[in-house]
């Protein structure tokens, strides 16, 4: 049923508008002409109102088709937005059956892929007259910055049971059903300026910074739990003994009690160093995202595992390693778990995308859409 030569147009089309995080404008009001065109209730919150996002996130309902009498409300969501560089991307097709970018920018396919395969799902349902309950499609801004157009989502406009993010970098059929719980931290160590030449009449913001970061536990802490030291800003000059430095790491774990005692622990050791060497620390912390947890058994995991197996693909669950919308919504309290999109190598200038998963992907989410209008 799927429309292949539509599906990988629509992706060409998508990828090839600028839409890097924080200057969505010109993607959202494309979609929400496309969406409109599919005679689907789009609607907008105050996103945009927010100086650090590009534009409103949409929340476009598809009303109910044939509908059995206890079908569930659904719902799909992903991001408009892109990383850098992602400034007139160039699709190239290849011959190996993969979509490249001109290898100067990323592709896009995160999450450009997702929304081909959304606007795919509409067009396929209309084509061919197929029952559906309602269907919700969120389709968010700043993503990419830190999931902060989902932060700010007006989750009053939500409408569904269960949803699902189309939004993971595992093939096509496996289902994420948990991600961590991020925290962040910004310490700014306070030294006192000299010259190079008279090292003893200042204190290395530099050397202090570093002693600090040497009696930290980093890396893989333990099967759970992360921790890493991401910038490094100081100094002027070689002969200058620096008086400020600043850093930015962050920690994230499966356990909220873990991700909490390793940014304590940083923080601690930041403080404790700077006042060993009579200097001072002054150190932030704050939490990006909650992580979250569904289980195997609950209705949106299963239906998703369904739709795999009905469709031959391998209904794999995992747990990532990383954040999405996803962790957001869930703790708007609407279950909700990560498909996989099957992009390859994101973030890079080498992404792509598999013709063959992207096409996958749309049958599943039609699949799934068939199997939720069971009820």
């Amino acid at each position: 049923m799927i429309n292949q030569e539509r599906l990988i147009n629509n992706f060409l089309d998508l990828v090839k508008i600028n839409s890097e995080s924080g200057y969505e404008a010109s993607i959202q009001e494309y979609l929400k002409s496309y969406f409109r065109q599919l005679h689907v209730q789009v609607t907008e919150d105050n996103a945009g109102s927010y100086e650090y996002l590009g534009a409103n996130n949409l929340i476009c309902t598809l009303a109910p088709y044939n509908a059995h009498d206890n079908s569930d409300k659904i719902y799909f969501t992903s991001h408009m937005d892109t990383v850098a560089p992602g400034k007139n991307i160039k699709p190239v097709i290849s011959e190996d059956g993969y979509i490249y970018s001109d290898g100067t920018t990323v592709l896009g396919a995160d999450d450009k892929a997702g929304i081909a395969a959304i606007l795919e799902l509409i067009h396929t349902l209309q084509d061919y007259d197929i029952a559906h309950g309602q269907i919700q499609f969120i389709i968010t801004v700043g993503e990419e910055s830190g999931l902060e157009g989902a932060k700010v989502l007006d989750s009053t406009l939500l409408d569904a049971e269960y949803g699902y993010a189309v939004d993971a970098s595992v093939p096509v059929g496996t289902t994420v059903i948990g991600a961590p719980t991020q925290m962040k931290l910004v310490a700014t160590i306070h030294g006192k300026k000299a010259h190079a030449s008279t090292p003893n009449k200042g204190i290395s913001a530099i050397n202090i910074a570093a002693k600090a970061i040497s009696n930290m536990h980093l890396g893989q802490i333990d099967h759970e739990t992360t921790a890493n030291i991401g910038r490094f800003e100081g100094g002027s000059a070689t002969n200058v003994v620096a008086d400020k430095v600043t850093l930015q790491a962050e920690a994230r774990s499966h356990s909220p009690q873990k991700v909490e005692a390793q940014i304590n622990h940083m923080k601690k050791i930041f403080e404790a160093t700077a006042t060993n060497y009579g200097s001072s620390a002054t150190v932030e912390t704050y939490q990006t995202y909650t992580g979250f947890k569904i289980d195997d058994q609950s209705k949106v995991t299963q239906v998703a595992q369904s739709s795999a197996t009905q469709l031959n693909l391998e209904p794999q669950t995992v747990i990532a390693g990383g954040g999405s919308d996803g962790n957001i919504i869930n703790g708007y309290g609407i279950p909700t778990v990560i498909l996989g999109v099957g992009y390859e190598f994101i973030h890079t200038t080498e992404e792509r995308m598999e013709i063959k998963s992207l096409t996958a992907l749309a049958q599943q989410l039609l699949k799934i859409t068939q199997i939720a209008n069971q009820g």
